[in-house]
C-alpha cells in the first residue's frame, strides 16, 4: 500500500512531508480528486481524522494527523536518513527547532493572519501583540542563522523543512519586503532553502508578497441591519467562532483551500493616469547617496503632479505621551507596517523629534488622488490619531518644509531628531 496524503495541492502543511518525501526518497501520493470542505467531512475521512482537519497521511499501519508527526514519519522510513540527525544532541536540537518554527513563528503568524481574513476578531492591540511576538522570534532565529547555514549541523534537516514551510506562510502571505529586511539572516536561509531542487520541486516559483491583506471592515454600518451592506458581514463572526484561539501545531489553515474571492478594484486605480510615476520617485529617493537637494528633491518638484497625488502633513495628537524613546519608535514603525496595504499609492517619511521626553512624531504623505484615501482611513485605525492637513504647493514656506522632511534636515524646526524613518 502506497503512502497516501490528504490535503489540498496548495497547503503548505502538506508541503513539509513531500519535501521530506523527496529528501528521504519515500514515494508519497496526493489523494485524488480531493476537495477542501467536503472530502474531509465525509465519514470515512472524519474515521481518519475526527475533527477533519488536514493533512492526514494513509499509511499501511493506519492514518496519522498533524502536519509535523506526518513528516517526522516520512523522515524515519529511511534509516540514515540525513533528516532525522546523527546523535542524541542533533536529534535534540532538531525537535527544539521543531517546536520554535510551531509555537514561535506560526503561531504569532496565524494570530497576525486570521483576525486579517475576519476568522477572528480584529483587536489591534493583539495585533500589535502578534506582530512584536513574531518580530522577538525572527530577531532570534535572525542571531542563530548569523553563523550558521542550517539549523542544526552543516546539512538540511526536518527543522529546515518545517521552519521553511511555515516561514513560506509568512513571506507569501504576510511579511513584505520592508518587513523582512530587518532580518537579513532570515531572509537569507529562506531564498537559499526554497530554491535547493527539492524544495522547488514541489514549491515551484516562490515570491514574496507586495502588501499585507487588508483588514475586513469592524466598523458598524450606519444602514438599518437588514441592508444588503450589512449582510456580508455576517459571514465572518460565524467563522470566527470556529478559529482556534490557543497556539497549536497547525496554527495556520491555510487561506488557499478556500474558493478565491473577487478583489473589487481600488478607487484610486480608477483615477485618471498621472504623468508622476511613483515608483521612478522611490527609486530616485533610495539611489541618491550626495547632493540630495540638487538631486532627489528637485527630481522630487520635477516629477510631482499636483493633479494626480497630493502631499499631507501629519501631526501626531498625542505627543505629551511619548515619554519613552523606543515605545515611541515602536509606535510609528506599527504605524507604517499597517500602512503596507497603501504601499502602491503612496509615499511617506516619518519623523520623531526631541533630544529629550515628550517627543514628537510629524509626518509628511505622498497620496494618490486629491484627498486621503478613504480606505486607509478604514483600514488603518492609527490615522485617526494624526491630525492632517493638506500641503499648499504655492507656499513657499509649505514647500520648504516638505523638502526638510523628505530630506531629514537636522535640525528640524529647531530641534534635534532621535530618528526618521521612510514609507516607500
Amino acid at each position: 500500500m502506497a503512502l497516501v496524503l490528504y490535503a489540498g495541492r496548495s497547503n503548505k502543511n502538506a508541503f513539509k512531508t513531500l519535501i521530506a518525501a523527496e529528501y528521504s526518497g519515500v514515494r508519497v501520493e496526493m489523494a485524488q480528486n480531493f476537495e477542501m470542505g467536503v472530502s474531509n467531512k465525509t465519514p470515512e475521512f472524519l474515521k481518519m481524522n475526527p475533527i477533519g482537519k488536514v493533512p492526514v497521511l494513509e499509511t499501511p499501519d493506519g492514518p496519522i494527523f498533524e502536519s509535523n508527526a506526518i513528516a517526522r514519519y516520512v523522515s524515519h522510513l529511511k534509516s540514515d536518513s540525513p533528516l532525522c540527525g546523527s546523535s542524541l544532541i542533533e536529534t535534540a536540537l532538531i525537535d527544539q527547532w521543531i517546536d520554535f518554527a510551531s509555537l514561535e513563528i506560526d503561531a504569532n503568524l496565524g494570530n497576525w493572519f486570521r483576525p486579517r481574513m475576519g476568522r477572528a476578531v480584529y483587536l489591534p492591540p493583539a495585533e500589535e501583540a502578534a506582530i512584536s511576538a513574531l518580530k522577538r522570534a525572527l530577531g532570534a532565529l535572525n542571531t542563530h542563522l548569523a553563523s550558521n547555514t542550517y539549523l542544526v549541523g552543516h546539512s538540511v534537516t526536518l527543522a529546515d523543512i518545517i521552519m521553511t514551510m511555515n516561514l513560506y506562510f509568512g513571506f507569501t502571505r504576510l511579511m513584505t519586503k520592508s518587513f523582512t529586511s530587518e532580518f537579513p539572516h532570515v531572509e537569507r536561509y529562506f531564498w537559499t532553502l526554497v530554491n535547493q531542487p527539492n524544495f522547488s520541486k514541489i514549491l515551484g516559483e516562490v515570491k514574496q508578497t507586495e502588501q499585507v491583506p487588508p483588514v475586513t471592515s469592524t466598523k458598524k454600518p450606519s444602514e438599518p441591519k437588514e441592508t444588503a451592506k450589512s449582510k456580508p458581514k455576517d459571514e465572518p463572526k460565524k467563522e470566527a467562532k470556529k478559529a482556534p484561539t490557543k497556539p497549536k501545531e497547525e496554527a495556520v489553515e491555510e487561506e488557499e483551500e478556500e474558493a478565491p474571492k473577487p478583489k473589487p478594484k481600488n478607487p484610486l486605480d480608477l483615477l485618471p493616469p498621472s504623468k508622476m510615476i511613483l515608483d521612478d520617485w522611490k527609486r530616485l529617493y533610495s539611489n541618491t547617496k550626495t547632493n540630495f537637494r540638487e538631486v532627489a528633491i528637485k527630481g522630487f518638484w520635477d516629477m510631482y503632479d499636483p493633479e494626480g497625488y497630493s502631499l499631507w502633513f501629519c501631526d501626531y495628537k498625542y505627543n505629551d505621551e511619548n515619554t519613552v524613546s523606543f515605545v515611541t519608535l515602536n509606535k510609528v514603525g506599527g504605524f507604517l507596517q499597517r500602512m503596507d496595504l497603501a504601499r502602491k499609492y503612496s509615499f511617506g517619511k516619518m519623523l520623531v523629534i526631541g533630544s529629550e521626553p515628550p517627543f514628537k512624531v510629524k509626518g509628511l504623505w505622498l497620496f494618490r488622488g486629491q484627498e486621503v484615501p478613504q480606505f486607509i482611513i478604514d483600514e488603518c485605525y492609527d490615522m485617526e490619531l494624526y491630525d492632517w492637513k493638506k500641503v499648499d504647493i504655492s507656499n513657499e514656506d509649505q514647500k520648504e518644509r516638505v523638502n526638510q522632511m523628505i530630506e531629514d534636515q537636522e535640525p528640524f524646526e529647531g530641534e534635534a531628531l532621535l530618528d526618521a524613518k521612510c514609507f516607500k
